[in-house]
């Protein structure tokens, strides 16, 4: 896709917009619908046409579905596997995605720093700050954020969704803690057309944006728009190393003990033994392999302003103050 291309406009007419809702996760989906519904008209944007995912569909056909029916921009609700099939669909189209996260750990809406918040999701849609965005491609299926082997799928696998609705993110500290002493994986990690890298490791990231859950900073540098995807290496053996990785990402600052960073466009990384795998904190098959490779600016993303500013967060706060205002002026009508 032309990186050069300008982003989609419709002068100041609305947007034609649709939402992709996965109903499980919303308490009261008539009340949802009518607060985005009323939103976008108080916004002055025709109501939205509504698709709600399934078992057997998380959000692709109802996504491709919308793209065929004229849809400008797809409202993706739900959480990680909700948001990662729009990802998948809208991929190389013209249409941006608005995320709505209705998931506890959504790890593309924490990049957006914007939490569960609906009103700032919406603020962000209608004021039209676009961002065209790398992906990452694993087979057949997308990621905007990060694809995992190791310890952060197993940890994925491990925290109840009792657990994520009773207390949130930090469910995923309570997950991990299960895993820390597990055994680490023989890993063979080939990047473009490098010779083998050799490591004993208990994860390896492909990242194309760099927060984790709770809004954890893990990789500084990688930006979702520069062609690269920046993989780490963890290789932590010990409790003491666990702590030591974990004070240095609560710092902010400085190197990351245990963990190598690399960057390429190409990623083959290969396990001694089968192993969980995620996509943007959604779990997949378990497998030996994980092969992924960037797909750049294939993706217009709506973000809080500036657009262009290296963190994709920038002004969330603000845009969630703006979306209060549009909404309770939605529930006033």
């Amino acid at each position: 896709m032309d990186s050069g291309q300008d982003k989609p406009t419709a002068g100041d007419a609305g947007l034609r917009s649709a939402v992709v809702v996965n109903p499980v996760k919303v308490a009261d989906l008539d009340e949802f619908r009518r607060t985005v519904d009323g939103a976008l008209t108080a916004a002055g944007w025709p109501a939205p046409t509504w698709y709600e995912t399934t078992v057997e569909d998380p959000g692709r056909g109802q996504t491709e579905q919308a793209v065929r029916a004229g849809a400008e921009v797809v409202f993706a609700c739900g959480g990680d596997g909700t948001v990662r099939a729009c990802v998948t669909a809208l991929a190389g189209t013209d249409v941006a995605l608005a995320v709505l996260p209705l998931g506890t750990g959504n790890l593309l809406a924490a990049n957006l720093g914007l939490s569960n918040d609906l009103a700032a999701g919406l603020e962000i849609a209608v004021e039209r700050g676009r961002r065209r965005l790398d992906v990452g491609v694993v087979g057949d299926q997308c990621f905007a954020v990060m694809a995992g082997m190791g310890f952060d799928a197993q940890m994925l696998d491990s925290t109840s969704e009792t657990t994520k609705a009773r207390i949130g993110w930090p469910a995923y500290v309570v997950g991990a803690a299960k895993h820390l002493r597990d055994r680490p994986m023989r890993v063979s990690i080939r990047i473009d057309d490098q010779p083998p890298l050799r490591r004993r490791a208990r994860s390896v990231l492909v990242a194309n944006v760099g927060r984790l859950q709770g809004g954890v900073r893990l990789l500084t540098d990688a930006e979702p728009d520069d062609g690269w995807l920046d993989v780490a290496v963890l290789t932590p053996r010990t409790l003491g190393h666990w702590l030591a990785m974990g004070w240095a990402l609560m710092r902010h600052r400085g190197s990351v003990p245990r963990m190598e960073v690399f960057k390429g466009r190409k990623v083959a990384i290969t396990s001694n033994r089968a192993q969980p795998r995620q996509l943007d904190g959604d779990l997949i098959e378990p497998g030996r392999s994980l092969k992924a490779e960037i797909k750049p600016e294939s993706l217009w993303l709506c973000v809080p302003r500036p657009a262009q500013h290296p963190d994709l967060s920038v002004d969330a706060e603000a845009a969630a103050e703006r979306g209060e205002r549009l909404v309770e002026e939605a529930r006033r009508e």
